[in-house]
């Protein structure tokens, strides 16, 4: 378990951080620039749950959890063991909760603006921090190894969080949908 005594510790005032095996990174090169993406994302499902119950609720809950362990992952290299790593388990419930929402929704027509209910404008602003994240993760990715899972994860998070926003838009019909050159005067 964590146990933190002291916040600040001084150690990063000269533009460096440790990663999960003591070793000294700086704070802009590719692995703190993808777990602070992931944190960024998991701030912004903090938000969101302000305005969510229930099962919606219980699921960012446990993805708020997994951010956390997707964090410790990419603190940690792939060399190092044992480590806390995302698993195929949790990629698979993400999988499920994604199919079983989508299943009461509606087919998409149109591509939707993000917004909606206070909860869907959050996830939507989740959704897209969570594919910077991704982004991030693939250009670490590029350089040194990475949990196959944990790349999985966060490309099905941004899913699950846009069929979640579908699904807090009254199950899709109060999402807003994109009008192709509604104010070009194309029409």
């Amino acid at each position: 378990m964590v146990k933190l005594n002291k916040i600040y510790t001084r150690t990063g005032d000269g533009g460096e951080t440790s990663l999960v095996n003591g070793r000294r990174v700086a704070k802009y090169s590719r692995r703190p620039a993808a777990f602070g993406e992931v944190d960024e994302t998991n701030s912004v499902i903090g938000l969101a749950r302000q305005h969510t119950t229930g099962e919606a609720d219980e699921m960012l809950g446990r993805i708020q959890n997994d951010l956390f362990d997707l964090g410790a992952d990419l603190a940690t290299p792939e060399s190092d063991s044992p480590a806390l790593r995302i698993t195929a388990d949790q990629v698979t419930r993400l999988e499920a909760e994604i199919d079983a929402m989508n299943e009461a929704l509606k087919p998409l027509d149109s591509f939707i603006l993000p917004g909606g209910s206070p909860a869907a404008a959050w996830l939507h602003l989740a959704r897209t921090v969570a594919r910077r994240a991704e982004r991030r993760m693939t250009e670490l990715a590029s350089e040194e190894v990475v949990n196959e899972a944990a790349m999985k994860y966060i490309n099905r998070l941004s899913d699950h969080l846009f069929v979640l926003a579908r699904t807090l838009n009254d199950g899709g019909k109060t999402d807003i949908l994109w009008r192709p050159g509604q104010n070009s005067g194309q029409n």
